[in-house]
């Protein structure tokens, strides 16, 4: 006789494996559908084949939709990437920052504002709060200690030259505060601290994952200079940068890092207004996403907006990382894989973060009617266990009462 559970097991099953199909059957289409791409993402890529990473690809408008243009498309954009690492990661006075001239005369005492020395040692401000960030990177989770398979055969054979952390030996420098300062370089806080180096480099020819984020991060930063580097960025990238390299299909994984590269970017130039202080009242800025939150928690739950407003409970003090880091911090990397299928596939671009957002606190409603500001304030800063699966249906229910 087969149980109640037998058979929910057996349609959750079933069920699952059409929705894989579905994913399947849209992804060998010579030109991807993305509106119906997205439609099926907004409610879970399968963890199978290298669904998720596939999916990504399209939907942070990395791949093209027509499937002819990817090979090409992707040797070009993987060839630029190496590069720039070429370009890029290099000691001053060696034979690639001087083009072969040995008879340069910067040195690392130059005044010139154009010396290679100077742009070098700014560039380690920045690389330093990179890697004291990415070293403590999805600390629950082993994954970033432990050696890519693919490392970068021009960095990991330079007998150490061109590997970024050797540039910044955090024990003897000054640790570094990037805050956000407005537009414009990054400012740096310095302050005296000694590193507890959790995540350890790798020896000659191998590197972990996070040696190859902080990379793709010290890349960004220099090719964007008005935003350079912000706090918050390395809790971006690790969920991209850990569904490409997991890839099962090895001809993906071998170059999840130039992938990442550029699907970061593509995702920074659509939220970066978040990391920008001068840009706080601007309409894509921090401020104002926060006052949409608190708008859809009042036509939602009066009583909690009202509580709020008694106790003084600003939104500033636990939706800014809610909603500058996509959630990123509050939930197990499973499920933040598993909200951000939605957030991509979020015709309005994050839009569907608020009503997430609304629906975490709405679901916390008993609590935080019988709570005080002290222990509602922790509850919201330490978001409590829960299956995502809920937060996510409460903020469809949400999101359709809006419209």
């Amino acid at each position: 006789m087969v149980s109640n559970s037998q058979t929910a097991d057996r349609c959750q099953v079933m069920a699952y494996k059409a929705r894989l199909k579905e994913f399947e059957d849209l992804v060998d289409q010579d030109v991807i559908d993305l509106r119906r791409l997205k439609r099926l993402s907004f409610n879970g890529i399968p963890d199978d084949l290298g669904k998720r990473a596939l999916c990504w690809k399209l939907l942070l408008n990395y791949l093209p939709s027509e499937k002819e243009k990817w090979v090409p498309f992707l040797r070009k954009k993987r060839e630029l990437y190496r590069s720039l690492i070429d370009e890029l990661v290099v000691m001053p006075g060696s034979k690639e920052s001087n083009d072969g001239d040995c008879t340069s005369l910067d040195h690392p005492l130059s005044i010139n504002p154009d010396s290679q020395w100077q742009t070098y040692f700014k560039d380690n401000e920045v690389l330093l709060q990179i890697d004291k960030d990415v070293r403590r990177l999805c600390p629950d989770i082993s994954f970033f200690q432990q050696p890519t398979e693919y490392p970068c055969r021009q960095i990991v054979n330079s007998l150490d030259i061109k590997r970024l952390h050797t540039r910044v030996q955090r024990s003897v420098l000054k640790c570094a505060n990037v805050e956000r300062k407005g537009l414009g370089i990054t400012k740096i806080a310095l302050t005296m601290k000694k590193a507890n180096e959790d995540y350890a480099p790798m020896a000659e020819g191998q590197e972990a994952h996070w040696e190859v984020v902080e990379r793709i991060l010290f890349l960004y930063a220099k090719l964007n200079p008005g935003q350079s580097y912000v706090q918050g960025m390395n809790e971006i990238i690790g969920p991209i940068y850990y569904t490409f390299a997991c890839d099962p299909d090895l001809q993906y994984r071998e170059y999840a890092e130039a992938d990442c590269f550029f699907c970061f970017t593509n995702l920074m130039s659509e939220i970066r207004d978040i990391f920008i202080k001068s840009l706080d009242e601007a309409e894509c800025g921090i401020n104002n996403m926060m006052s949409k939150l608190m708008v859809q928690l009042k036509n939602n739950d009066l009583d909690v907006w009202l509580l709020f407003q008694q106790q003084e409970l600003k939104p500033q003090y636990y939706s800014f990382r809610w909603i500058t880091l996509l959630l990123s911090q509050e939930f197990p990397l499973p499920d933040v894989l598993r909200i951000w299928d939605s957030l991509f596939s979020d015709e309005n671009r994050f839009e569907f973060l608020i009503y997430i957002c609304c629906a975490m606190i709405v679901i916390l409603r008993k609590q935080l009617v019988d709570g005080d500001f002290p222990s509602n304030l922790k509850l919201l800063q330490n978001f409590p266990p829960m299956d995502v699966q809920i937060i996510l249906s409460k903020a469809v229910e949400l999101a359709n009462r809006t419209f």
